[in-house]
C-alpha cells in the first residue's frame, strides 16, 4: 500500500462535532483525529476511518476486567504499565508529529514497559503486549488490518480473545519479525507470556461466571 497522503488539514481548521462532516473516503492524520469533537468512537488504520461499536457489551467488559486485574496485580512494582481502552496508541512510521501520524487504534487492553513512550494522550510506539477481546461486530477485514499493524510496528506478543468461543490465541514476535502463533487455549487450561515472565492466567478465571 502507498503511503497516505494528508488531507487537508486547512479543510477542518476548527473542531469538527458531528461524524457525518468527516468523508471517510479520504486520508486522515492524528492531527485530523485531535479535532474530532463527537462521540463516535473511531480508530484511523493507514489514514483511513474505521468506526468502532458505541460501547462495548457487558460480557465483553466483564472479561476485560477479568484479564486486566491479574495484569494490574501482577505488575506492581514493577517498570510496566497497563492500559484499557479507550487508550489511544500511536504508530508513528518516521516523524512523531501528530500530522504524520496515520495510525491511531484504541486495543482493549494493552502493557507498556517502556514509560518514554507514554504522554498525556496516551502512548506513541509499539506497547509490548497488546489484547483484543473479539465481539460480534468485529469484521475480518478490521482483524487483518489490525494483525498487520501490530506485526508491522513489533508489538512483542498479540493476544486474541474469543468470548464467543472462550479462548485465547497469542501471537508472538519472532526473530523475523513476524507473528508466530500459539495453540488454541480454552477452559481449564492457563496462559503465560514471553513479555511477562512469571506471569500466569487461567482461563476459567476468565470466562467463568459472565452471567
Amino acid at each position: 500500500m502507498s503511503e497516505p497522503i494528508p488531507y487537508p488539514t486547512n479543510l477542518h481548521d476548527g473542531p469538527v462535532m458531528q461524524f457525518e462532516d468527516i468523508d471517510v473516503s479520504l486520508t486522515y492524520s492524528y492531527a485530523n483525529y485531535l479535532n474530532w469533537l463527537f462521540e463516535d468512537r473511531v480508530e484511523l488504520i493507514k489514514g483511513k476511518i474505521f468506526k468502532m461499536s458505541p460501547a462495548p457489551s457487558r460480557v465483553h467488559q466483564k472479561i476485560s476486567i477479568k484479564i486486566t486485574n491479574p495484569l494490574v496485580n501482577f505488575l506492581k512494582g514493577k517498570s510496566c504499565e497497563v492500559y484499557n481502552a479507550p487508550f489511544d496508541v500511536r504508530f508513528p512510521k518516521k516523524s512523531k508529529a501528530d500530522q504524520d501520524i496515520f495510525t491511531v487504534l484504541q486495543p482493549d487492553i494493552c502493557v507498556i514497559c517502556d514509560k518514554a513512550k507514554l504522554d498525556d494522550r496516551g502512548c506513541i510506539g509499539a506497547p509490548d503486549l497488546i489484547v483484543e477481546i473479539l465481539s460480534p461486530g468485529n469484521t475480518k477485514m478490521e482483524l487483518l488490518n489490525k494483525y498487520q499493524v501490530y506485526e508491522e510496528f513489533e508489538v512483542k506478543e498479540y493476544w486474541v480473545v474469543s468470548q464467543s468461543d472462550q479462548s485465547i490465541l497469542i501471537y508472538t514476535l519472532n526473530d523475523l519479525g513476524k507473528f508466530q502463533p500459539s495453540k488454541i487455549f480454552t477452559l481449564s487450561e492457563k496462559i503465560s507470556s514471553t513479555v511477562l515472565p512469571g506471569f500466569e492466567l487461567e482461563l476459567d478465571d476468565v470466562f467463568g461466571d459472565l452471567d
